[in-house]
């Protein structure tokens, strides 16, 4: 999918663009303003509001639905242009109640934007309206009909960036426009108002409900006051409310927000989060990003016995464990006090991934993975995930998964053993693999089978491939025959019979596509998999490789390592991995963790003889994330900036640091001492930039360096049976929008920590079970995930109490026995 880079003219000025490139977005990333309503930047244009009308080569077209080609001449104003769009503004604007005083979007209203830039100033058209009910999506979502225009934003990003495509038009049930209209009203005005009278947003499921992940996403598109968080309409007036830049620490994406605070009310005058906005044009939000805002550690003071006490148990310490959500410095904090007290540094959700990291380095001659996820989301037409569980590890892996389906005309292999319904709906051709727990290296081997140049792979590799294949022929033809038992009628008695046969089972075609017979090792029909990857093929240039956690604690990470090492190099794949939790890149990149913990432990977020915590319930309290100023690093491997939005009134663990004489004078002076030899630059905090430009190229922040090096020539081995996991499996995996304590502290996060499993399993299990590890049990209810397939239960983890990384070791699947209680 190269691009190629061209010369176009707007409105007399010359610009720079790529060929094929939307003219609307060819504008806003040239600074030339052009109107639109319905069109999102990173979407499919739906032609909704028709407002972008220009003149190209002089012809009308929509610009947001038009191409650029070389030498385009494009005018964006003219009077026969300005008249038509006013009058679709004036069809937007009939019978539009005019609630703006207590509207949520009153004072950043699109709506009322293109009114005045457009100056409509008076109504030609009118047409009695009708009752339009206000509706209570889901939990969260707020949907008042009477002020949608049917822009079509929240069914397009819906689609297209979420997957959810939770949302469609449907009937208004409103009286039609008097054809009168037709002969007095511009051509587009009428078209669009008739679209406008007849139709609303409605589930896509049928039901007055949504059946979606609650991102949100769509109350942050939405250009009027029609769809909004449930818990904010009324709230608060949007011209009232600050904007605090920061990085979202809940998952591994690091992705933009801003926390919008003010007074808590008219008797308390401390700042409160009433809500958290995206720049959606550039990325998107997921739920926990969105909803899960408020778990600030409130009304902290100072507690100097309780300090003193922290400084004791610190001098005192042989292991510090800690979550990975807090920042890069009190990262670096924690790494100084190792280098100088000589402290083990416990990470159970980190360790798995800084090994895997290092032997995918060590590998591939590279100190972190080629590529990223926005790049993958632009340049990719067909994806590859291994490893992940897509729907619940990182939101953005799903959505860069599902966006080079719908934008770029993809396709995609997704290999997994829990089944789930959603992905499939990503795309047409999405092959959706699931394999058993412990077979991701045969996974990968089929990966290299299917997309890596022959020629070019080491000789033992072909050589494995090759006996494979082999074997599994001789496999085929050996079940070739079966037996079966037919009932016969004896011809002389007439008496029915039971006989016993041998028939052909083999199909002839299984032999002829022993290029895909992985497949079958997998549990997927080869010859049913041949026809739809030849499919799957057609017109695919740009391939990416997605590789997740399940990975990283195999118990053969090593190999793996080194195959995804051999699949990016071999298959000429872009490759990104999915850092487990908030921010374990940075983590895994600048502490050396320790695999087992031993003595008195000191607990950061996390379990210990004393507890540092910032959920206020240890010995100390800390800030929370929402309180703190710093870095972090995300999975795009980008040190970005977080700004604290709620005051704090306790201490810190740079005051900790300094009590033992290792400390800076604030936690943002260590911004700058991050580790160069690591990839990191020595950047003040306040130097550190904070935005998208108008093209989307992000500039948060700074990118990490990649150190090269001499490739290892170490061997990868053949795939092993041994890992392969039978009977009753649990999985490590938290349902959608739960990521940690703090997510669950937020009021508006309502997923249990509970026992998660397909309807068909939940109705078998009852309500509630004990789960049996070898080192323990845990008692938890039953719920039904209705996207789930399969035998496979899914337990979280984002309760830090209940020690499930200590259940299930560093595997994320686990041999239990599941008992009704």
């Amino acid at each position: 999918m190269s691009k190629k880079e061209i010369t176009i003219t707007i409105d007399g000025v010359e610009c720079r663009t790529w060929e094929g490139e939307y003219l609307l977005n060819a504008a806003r990333a040239n600074g030339i303003f052009i109107p639109a309503i319905c069109y999102l930047t990173r979407c499919s244009p739906t032609l909704a509001c028709r407002i972008c009308l220009v003149e190209a080569d002089g012809k009308r077209v929509y610009s947001c639905n038009a191409k650029a080609k070389e030498g385009m001449n494009v005018v964006t104003q003219s009077e026969e242009i300005l008249e038509e769009r006013r009058a679709i503004m004036e069809v937007y604007d009939v019978n539009h109640p005019l609630q703006c005083g207590v509207c949520d979007q009153h004072g950043e209203c699109e709506l009322q934007n293109y009114t005045l830039e457009l100056g409509v100033d008076s109504q030609h058209f009118a047409v009695p309206d009708t009752m339009r009910e206000v509706k209570e999506w889901s939990t969260v979502l707020h949907y008042d009909a009477g002020l949608c225009i049917v822009c079509e934003r929240c069914v397009t990003v819906c689609k297209d960036m979420i997957g959810d495509s939770a949302l469609k038009t449907g009937p208004r049930g409103g009286p039609a426009v008097d054809k009168a209209y037709k002969e007095s009203a511009p051509k587009d005005a009428y078209a669009m108002w008739n679209k406008l009278q007849k139709s609303i947003i409605v589930p896509s499921n049928g039901t007055e409900h949504t059946n979606c992940s609650d991102c949100g996403e769509c109350t942050a598109v939405c250009p009027v006051g029609a769809l909004t968080e449930r818990d904010f309409v009324y709230k608060a007036n949007p011209w009232e409310l600050k904007a605090i830049p920061a990085a979202c620490a809940h998952c591994s994406s690091g992705c933009h927000l801003y926390y919008e605070t003010r007074f808590t009310s008219i008797d308390n005058h401390d700042e409160m989060i009433f809500r958290v906005k995206n720049e959606w044009n550039f990325q998107s939000l997921c739920g926990a990003g969105r909803f899960g805002y408020d778990y600030e550690n409130r009304d902290v003071t100072k507690d100097e016995k309780a300090f003193a006490e922290a400084v004791e148990a610190l001098k005192k310490a042989k292991t510090v464990r800690f979550s990975s959500m807090i920042t890069n410095e009190e990262a670096l904090m924690l790494q100084r006090l190792k280098q100088e007290r000589g402290v083990r540094l416990l990470n159970p959700e980190v360790r798995p991934f800084q090994r895997f990291l290092a032997a995918y380095a060590k590998a591939a001659g590279r100190s972190l993975y080629g590529s990223d996820y926005k790049a993958i989301m632009q340049e990719s037409d067909f994806v590859i995930s291994v490893g992940a569980a897509l729907r619940n590890d990182n939101p953005n892996a799903r959505y860069a998964f599902n966006n080079v389906q719908k934008m770029n005309k993809g396709a995609g292999l997704y290999f997994h053993p829990v089944g789930d319904t959603l992905v499939p709906t990503f795309g047409k051709t999405v092959e959706c693999i699931a394999h058993k727990p412990g077979q991701e290296e045969t996974a990968l081997y089929l990966v290299l089978d299917l997309f890596a140049d022959r020629e070019n792979l080491p000789e033992y590799i072909k050589t494995y491939l090759d006996g494979f294949h082999e074997t599994r022929k001789r496999t085929i033809k050996e079940r070739v025959m079966k037996e079966v038992v037919e009932k016969v009628v004896d011809k002389e008695s007439g008496e029915e019979k039971e006989v016993k046969k041998k028939v052909p089972e083999m199909v002839e075609k299984e032999v002829e596509y022993d290029h895909n017979l992985l497949v079958e090792a997998l549990g997927g029909d080869p010859v049913a998999f041949a026809d739809s990857f030849e499919k799957m093929m057609k017109k695919k240039s740009s391939f990416a490789l997605i590789v997740g956690e399940d990975l990283y604690g195999h118990p053969r990470w090593e190999n793996l390592a080194k195959l995804v090492a051999l699949a990016e190099k071999h298959c000429g794949m872009k490759m990104a991995m999915i850092p487990p939790k908030s921010n374990a890149l940075g983590v895994a990149l600048i502490c050396d963790l320790d695999d087992e913990g031993e003595g008195y432990t000191v607990g950061y977020n996390q379990p210990g003889d004393f507890r540092l915590s910032a959920l206020g319930e240890g010995d100390l309290d800390m800030p929370a994330m929402n309180q703190q100023e710093g870095t972090m690093t995300t999975m795009n491997k980008r040190v970005v900036p977080t700004n604290a939005a709620l005051e704090y009134g306790g201490y810190e663990l740079n005051d900790l640091m300094n009590a033992l004489g290792l400390g800076r004078r604030l936690t943002v002076d260590w911004t700058a001492e991050l580790p160069l030899d690591k990839g990191f630059q020595a950047v003040e905090f306040d130097e550190l930039p904070d935005g998208f430009l108008n093209d989307g190229t992000e500039v948060r922040g700074y990118a990490l360096t990649a150190f090269k090096s001499r490739p290892s020539a170490a061997k990868v081995a053949p795939a092993s049976d041994e890992t392969v996991l039978e009977g009753e499996i649990a999985y490590r995996c938290n349902p959608q929008r739960q990521f940690n304590d703090f997510t669950d502290k937020a009021h508006q996060i309502f997923e249990a920590f509970a026992l998660y499993a397909s309807p068909k399993k939940a109705e078998a299990l009852g309500e509630r079970v004990e789960v049996v590890f070898e080192k323990g049990s845990l008692l938890l209810d039953v719920v039904a995930d209705e996207r789930m397939q399969g035998e496979i239960v899914e337990i979280p983890d984002f309760k830090a109490d209940r020690d499930v990384y200590g259940l299930f070791g560093e595997s994320r699947y686990a041999n239990v026995t599941i008992k009704k209680v």
